[in-house]
Order: C-alpha cells, then structure tokens, then sequence
C-alpha cells in the first residue's frame, strides 16, 4: 500500500513528489505547468477536507503521485491535480481549458461525474456515469487510468467511511474497476483493489488468510529462495546465460478465489508462490519453457501461451505450472524484458505521447480495439442499467480463443457459445444464424466454445432472432443485438396486428364501410390521448387496447347514431402462420392447424392461441372482450409443437422404437422426459414438430401399432 501524506502543508506534498518521480523522467517546464496546475486545484478545494481529516487536495496529490510511478505524461498528472474540480467546486470545464488546454479539460471532465441531470434511482445515476467515463475513454484512454489511480487511493482510505458504504464501493470496485485494470494490463493495481475489497466484503475471510500467510511468512523466504536458486541452477546447467528469476507469493484475494474455486481449506494449498523467468528475446521464453519441462514435471491443462495469442490488453508471457524440487506445484511465467515492461505498466506502455500536449498514439491496436468492442453496446443501448449489466459481463477476465474458417482468432468470454461467436463476426452473421460446425461437426447455437476450437456459422436468411436467444447469449455485443431486434420486431409485429385486430373489428361495426378518414383518426386520437395512428395501432396489437372497444368509438364518431351496446358477432381472424412475435401458441395446449382454436388478447404479449378444448380455457375466458373468434388460414408451411404422453412396457429398446417411428413420420422430437411408473411402467413425455393434425394423427396410429406400447395420446394442458 502506497504512504498516504498527511503533511500539515500541501506545498510540502506536492515539492515531495516532483523532486521525486517527476523529476526522474519530466523537464522542468512540464514540472513548472504540475506546480500551476496544483496551485489552480489547491485554491479551488482551499477549505475542504476529507473525512481523515487532511485537506482535500492531498487526495488530488496522491493520484498524482500513483500516475507518476507509471511514468505517465505530464498532461494526464495535470488532469489528476485537476480531477475534481469540476465537481466539488465553483471551477468549470471552460475554466481548465483556458488556463491548461483542450485536451486537459477533455480528461478532467471524462473523469467527472454528470452533475444537474436528475436520475431516476442511484443505480440508474452510476450506470449513465459509467458510460459518460468510458465513452470519454475511447477518446482518450488516459482517462481511465486516472480513474483507477483515484479509485485506488478511494479504497486505500476507505476505513473511515461507514461499514455499508464500505460494502457498497467495494463491491463496485470488485465488480467494475478491478477487472477493467485487469483488462488494461495494470496487474499491480488490479491486485491491490481486489485484495482491499476483499478486505471489507469479507473481513473475518481476509483476517484469517492473511493470519496464515503471516505464520507461514518465517519459512516463506526460506522456501522461495530455495525454490528461486533451484530454478537458477536448472537454467545455467542448460548453458542459458542472460536469463533473472523473480519469486513471489501470491495475494490474499487469488488465495482467497483458489479456495473457493477447488473448495480446498489454506493448508491444502500449496501452489501459492509464482516465479518469474526473465529473458532477452521471444525465442529464449520457448527454449526456457522447454528446460523446465525436462527438468520438473509440467502439470497438464496447466500451460497457456500468450506469447502466440495475446490477451486483449497486449498482455505476452508463457504461463505454465510444473510439480516443483521441494513438492507441491509452481506456477512459472516466461516473458522477455519488453513484455514484463508491458505486464507492469499494462497500457499506459503501450501509449506514446510525442510531446507534452501530444495526443496518444498507440503502439498496439490490441488495448484500444477490446475498449471500441466493449464500447459497442455502449452506443447502442438506451438503457444506461442495461449497459452497466453488458458491462460487467464483457468484463471476465477469463477469455477463450477460437478460429474462423480462415484461421483469423477470436476472443470470446468464457462460457461464450456459438451464438456469440456469430455476432461476433458481424451482426448481419449473428441476425441469420441457424447453427454452427464446430471443428467440422455440426452443432447447435447454444453450443459452448473451447479454446482452440474451429467455428464456421451457418445461416439463412429466413432465420431471424428470438427471446430464446437471450438465454444462452453471453456476450454483451449479442445480447444488445438481439434485444434491439426484438424490439423493433415487436413494434413492427404489433402495428400489422393491431392493423389486422381492428380492420376485422370496423368492417362489421361500420357495416362495412372499412375507410377511416384522418379526420375520423385524428377525433379518435384526442379523445384516447395518443399522438399517433402508429401508436394506436401498436396498443392494440399489444393487446394494451381492446380492437372492439375501439371500433365502437369509431363507429359512434362516425355514425353518432348507432349505439355503443349494439351487440355485434365480428368475422373470424384468419391465422397465416406469419404474424410474427406477437402471435404466439400456447404452450399448455399447443394448437396446430385442424384444431378448433380461440385467440385471447393478453397485455404485452399480444394474441395468444389456444384450443377450444384447453383446460385453461374457461379461466381465460372470464374476460369476454378479450377472446377472439380465430380460424387457420390456408396453406401453412411452419410446423406447430404437439405434446405426447407414452406408456411402455420396460423393455430393451422401447424407446427407440418409439423414436424410429416419429422420425420415421417426418417429424422431430425436441423435448422429452421420462421417468419410471408403477407396475414396471415407463412414462415418456414428447414434445414433437408436426404440420397439422393430419401429420399428428399418423405419428399417433405408428406409435400405438408398437408391441411396446401400453397407451399414448396427446397431452393438454
């Protein structure tokens, strides 16, 4: 943990650190623009204080001085000076730039929060914050790196504040800002916030490991030096001669997310030290590696090679974990000395300022194209709750990497399936995805990627996406494109329906004359308190406004003699097969064309088809107004979903006899159970892809022509 100033002068901090780091690395005139810059920031805070009791302008000071140990430009070091100006005092943006520039004033107002726009609950508050800063960031990414510096220094005096907001910013620190550091590379300060979270999420839980590390800490040194010499000794005998080893001991929260993770106590550990082997170039960390493994067993899944694939973050280094001189495991990292760099500063070493008031350049698109990906549902969704939620999905650290059929590598989230995959080949790709081969077998969407995976994505154009999809997509790019087309889906779906509901209402309410005219609608809007025709006909298909109720006010405005409870039978909706989302099958009957069916309106949901016969039915019912008189149009193509109920006789091969025959008759299972009976009965439940009852009836006389077969009929309700 870095020394926290409590100088009674902040002249004396902020002299401490430019004779210190800054003048290490800084010309006197950046330095000379650090000191106006602190003078500006100390006489807007002059009079605050903290909650430890020190002046409020040596947090500024510290962030500061946290920037400075990466050697970052003295621009960003002005922007941390500057940080909450904004904010907390009279100062304004307009105020910065004039006296430090445009690009300052950009970072120091990235960093601010939205001030004067009022939100509807905290939560919403911090996600709209969250996107302000990352999309500030995709300008300048010097502007999260000042946002982790002042949230590391937030968490580091964080005891003074009351338990439940100790809980509250360290979980969001666990959840956001630990695994955004991870992702930039910025291990050491990913490290520390996640084991000062850890300290007050769970105190009892850090104590006690940090209590056992401290008992273990005698024998420790002893340990690591004998494990760092054997290592040494390994790689001179192999005649390696420009080579360092590093040992280390591993964090509280890695241990504390080890034992969780292999549900193993402390003292079932013993892989809690890691070293690091130095060396001068790529090829060296191959031939390190393989030294290793000849001289200590490697302990297999254990290695990854991030030298070949990189992390999104630039990250490079051969991992591995071998079974070490003295017992137990050692993880063993391989890296040159431009990739240890890179490991430490993660991508503040990837940006190159070619002066003072540069802009960045980087070195590596890697960093900057996850930060555009994860950007991308940024920019998409209206939902600031619902960003936040993409948000901290994209940010697993653990990733797995799989090939497209040309061999380009694509980083997906752990746990992602072929359904992300697709998306994330392009949206297009996503939108018409139907199934996918995997290393040349052909599987389906929800299919989980392994690393090293080869995946081609198969579509058509006719395949469009469904609420189903939401369920196995991991990723936040798919999740917001898939959300975004059935939004407009649904609006599109319910002005056709609402168009066909109320035609079919009108046509015998106005005995026929249909025509409506914008004089008829706009009388009609006004009384309802609607701006548009579109959003009429969109409540109604909805199901949010009864098409009948309607036409009835149509019918009055246009004929102020009929009278409103005139009973009327209206025509029969004719169902194509093609209404989109919101016309949906019930799933407690499941209806298919031959059967006898009624549509009931259903807020939110549109019109629901059910059989005439459902056992739901007469519940549904209770509401006249909203039950319609439906009929199958002709011609339908689709297939409808059946329910079975089989009873066989527990024998070798009844089930497949039962399966040959519903494939045998052209149909698909796509769900079954099944569980054993009394009276060595076994029970199978079906659900099966038929085009009509005709079709339903023939797989129905196959399965009940088998000797196996004690009873089977069709399942409702």
């Amino acid at each position: 943990m870095a020394k926290r100033f409590f100088s009674p002068s902040p002249e004396k901090a902020i002299k401490t650190v430019c004779d210190g780091r800054l003048a290490s690395y800084l010309s006197q005139p950046a330095i000379d623009e650090i000191i106006k810059a602190f003078r500006f920031a100390e006489q807007a805070h002059r009079g605050q204080t903290r909650r430890t009791g020190e002046h409020y302008i040596h947090h500024p000071i510290e962030v500061a001085d946290t920037l400075a140990e990466l050697k970052m430009d003295s621009r960003s070091i002005i922007a941390a000076l500057l940080h909450d100006v904004i904010e907390d005092t009279p100062a304004s943006k307009a105020d910065i730039i004039e006296q430090f520039g445009d690009d300052v004033g950009l970072l120091v107002d990235g960093v601010s929060k939205i001030g004067q726009i009022k939100f509807d609950s905290k939560e919403q508050a911090e996600a709209e914050n969250f996107r302000k800063m990352l999309l500030a960031m995709s300008e300048d990414v010097r502007v999260i790196i000042i946002k982790l510096a002042d949230r590391l220094h937030n968490m580091r005096t964080l005891d003074v504040m009351r338990p439940d907001k100790q809980k509250r910013i360290s979980r969001q620190t666990l959840d956001i800002y630990a695994p955004i550091a991870e992702r930039l590379g910025l291990y050491h300060w990913s490290r520390e916030l996640q084991d000062l979270c850890l300290r007050y999420l769970y105190p009892a839980r850090h104590k006690a490991i940090s209590n056992a590390l401290a008992q273990r800490e005698g024998n420790r040194k002893l340990v690591v030096e004998k494990l760092r010499k054997s290592l040494q000794e390994t790689l001179s005998n192999a005649s390696l001669e420009e080579f360092s080893v590093k040992g280390r001991r591993k964090t509280v929260y890695s241990i504390y997310k080890k034992m969780r993770k292999k549900r193993k106590s402390f003292e079932e550990l013993h892989d809690i030290y890691g070293f690091r082997i130095i060396v001068p170039k790529p090829d060296d960390c191959y031939r390190v590696l393989g030294i290793i493994h000849n001289a200590y067993k490697p302990i297999p899944g254990r290695f990854a090679d991030y030298i070949a694939i990189p992390k999104a973050n630039g990250y490079q280094s051969l991992h591995t974990v071998v079974f070490g001189p003295l017992g137990g495991n050692i993880e063993v990292q391989i890296r040159t000395t431009e990739m240890d760099h890179i490991a430490e500063a993660g991508v503040a070493a990837h940006w190159v300022y070619k002066s003072e008031s540069s802009t960045p350049e980087s070195s590596t698109h890697l960093a900057r194209q996850w930060l555009l990906d994860l950007l991308d549902p940024a920019q998409q969704s209206g939902n600031p709750v619902e960003f936040l939620e993409h948000l901290k999905t994209d940010l697993y650290p653990d990733e797995v990497y799989v090939f497209t059929p040309r061999g380009d590598i694509k980083k997906l989230p752990r746990g992602a399936t072929a359904l992300d995959f697709a998306y994330a080949v392009h949206s297009d790709v996503g939108t018409h995805c139907t199934g996918a081969r995997i290393n040349r077998e052909l599987v389906s969407l929800p299919t989980q990627l392994h690393n090293g995976d080869s995946v081609e994505i198969i579509t058509s154009k006719s395949s469009w996406p469904t609420a189903a999809w939401l369920k196995y997509a991991v990723t936040a790019k798919a999740r917001t494109h898939i959300r975004n087309f059935l939004k407009n889906q649904t609006r599109e779906d319910a002005l056709k329906l609402g168009k066909r509901l109320l035609a079919a209402a009108t046509k015998q309410r106005l005995f026929g004359r249909r025509r409506i005219t914008k004089k008829n609608q706009a009388e009609l809007l006004e009384q309802l308190g609607l701006d548009s025709w579109q959003q009429l006909l969109a409540e109604i298909g909805l199901g949010h406004r009864l098409p009948d109720m309607v036409a009835r006010q149509i019918a009055m405005i246009k004929d102020q003699d009929l009278q409103p409870d005139q009973e009327v039978k209206l025509p029969a909706l004719e169902i194509k097969g093609s209404e989109g989302l919101l016309l949906t099958y019930s799933r407690c009957c499941c209806p298919v064309p031959g059967d006898r069916i009624v549509g009931i309106l259903t807020a939110g949901h549109g019109l629901v088809v059910h059989t005439t016969d459902c056992p739901n039915i007469s519940e549904l019912s209770k509401h006249p107004e909203k039950v319609l008189l439906i009929e199958w149009g002709e011609g339908l193509s689709q297939h409808f979903n059946a329910k079975l109920q089989v009873r066989l006789t527990h024998e070798a091969g009844a089930f497949a006899q039962v399966a040959t025959i519903i494939a045998e008759n052209e149909s698909n299972i796509t769900h079954v159970d099944m569980h054993d009976g009394p009276d060595n009965i076994r029970h199978l439940d079906f659900t099966i892809d038929v085009r009509d009852r005709v079709h339903l009836a023939a797989v129905l006389k196959g399965i009940r022509r088998q000797p196996s077969v004690v009873k089977v009929w069709r399942h409702k309700g």
